[in-house]
């Protein structure tokens, strides 16, 4: 694992566990937001890896999903486990961290160090809450353009990420055309369906019943909406996985017993399962987070920005595309990335796509793939090229 650029560990202890950078931006630089006014004063948590290039020339952006944050490439702080995507990046992978300068940050509104709605107000009057300003994707990328901006970087080598971090990437290409030389969108759509909507309202009326949620007070009142964020988790879980993934991983097998118990305990494996989801999840993740960057992927729609029209998004790019969907993900189906190159190619943008034949739904993007490790590091290589970048990432 190639170690991360990192502010000095708390303690002792602590030394093998990156602490991330934070950059703040104070009241006199407020970040603008898509539903009016501004928040500051603000900061930004990240994580990079590598080295960036003399001329800044081969930084890559990395987008994380609902329910990730920055710790892409190192042991995360909270839980011990891997990176989020050590998969794919790393020293000798497809986002290879010898050759390329890697930055992950937490998205505005998260809960691993960005600002959000379990910060603290600037008056000291306790967190944020629900009184914390609704977020968007553009509001996440603007947050992340001025990190990018702060790090001296005019233009990103590429941008890359899946499912909501592939909303991002989608949303960094159309307001910042100029400066993303390549873009990765994986498992994603220019908008949300109706049904996702709908699910995610689902999780959210379930945080929002928990009686510990206290009308989203609850830090103030010393408790966790655990049981309520528990169920959102494990409804969602289920949107990421497909039916036979779920039935060749579990099936019908009872958990520890050799028959039924017939009460409403865990008999099943696969209760037993998304319980366990539902319980790690609320370790490392604040609630109000969750119903903020639900409500942001549900407002999601880029082509709303452009008169209704997806093709406008994308008028005039030099960006170079790569989309990657998978047949058995029925939370951003094929149809979905499928119009985003229509799209694309409608603009005259160079656009190559994908559909990766894989029974692993909508998780794919984060599991091994040999297929998808195998576009991403052909396509990475190509535009390396194309931008004039030899094998070590200088140019």
């Amino acid at each position: 694992m190639s170690r991360p650029h990192a502010a000095v560990a708390a303690s002792a202890n602590e030394a093998d566990q990156p602490t991330s950078l934070v950059l703040r931006f104070g009241a006199e630089r407020p970040l603008a937001l898509d539903g009016g006014g501004s928040i500051g004063p603000w900061q930004i948590a990240y994580q990079t890896y590598g080295t960036l290039n003399a001329d800044r020339s081969n930084a890559v952006l990395v987008c994380h999903a609902l329910t990730g944050d920055q710790h892409v490439a190192n042991i995360h702080p909270v839980t011990g486990k891997p990176g989020w995507w050590e998969s794919l990046i790393g020293p000798g992978k497809p986002v290879d961290t010898d050759r390329f300068f890697v930055i992950c940050s937490n998205v505005l509104g998260g809960c691993m160090g960005t600002t959000g709605p379990a910060s603290l107000r600037a008056d000291g009057d306790g967190p944020h809450a629900v009184d914390f300003p609704v977020v968007t994707i553009r509001d996440m990328v603007r947050a992340q353009a001025a990190l990018v901006d702060h790090l001296g970087i005019e233009s990103l080598f590429c941008v890359v990420g899946g499912s909501m971090g592939g909303m991002q990437v989608l949303q960094w290409a159309a307001s910042y055309p100029d400066r993303v030389f390549s873009a990765l969108p994986l498992a994603t759509g220019a908008k949300h369906s109706a049904q996702n909507i709908a699910f995610h309202e689902v999780g959210r009326q379930a945080v929002m019943a928990d009686p510990d949620w206290k009308a989203g007070r609850y830090i103030l009142e010393g408790t966790r909406p655990e049981k309520g964020l528990a169920v959102a988790r494990m409804a969602a879980h289920i949107t990421y996985l497909s039916e036979p993934a779920l039935h060749r991983k579990f099936g019908r097998k009872l958990q520890e017993r050799s028959a039924p118990t017939f009460s409403f305990d865990a008999d099943f494996e696969v209760e037993s399962y998304l319980r366990y989801q539902g319980r790690s999840f609320v370790e490392r993740f604040d609630a109000n987070s969750y119903l903020y960057l639900t409500r942001a992927m549900d407002y999601f729609d880029l082509a709303a920005d452009y008169d209704g029209a997806l093709v406008k998004a994308f008028k005039g790019t030099k960006t170079r595309f790569c989309i990657a969907s998978f047949t058995s993900d029925w939370l951003f189906p094929s149809s979905d990335s499928r119009a985003i190159v229509h799209a694309l190619n409608a603009s005259g943008a160079s656009v190559s796509f994908v559909e990766i034949e894989t029974d692993k739904g909508h998780d794919a993007f984060l599991l091994e793939e040999p297929v998808l490790f195998a576009t991403t590091r052909g396509f990475i290589d190509a535009a390396a090229r194309a931008r004039g970048l030899d094998g070590t990432g200088k140019l």
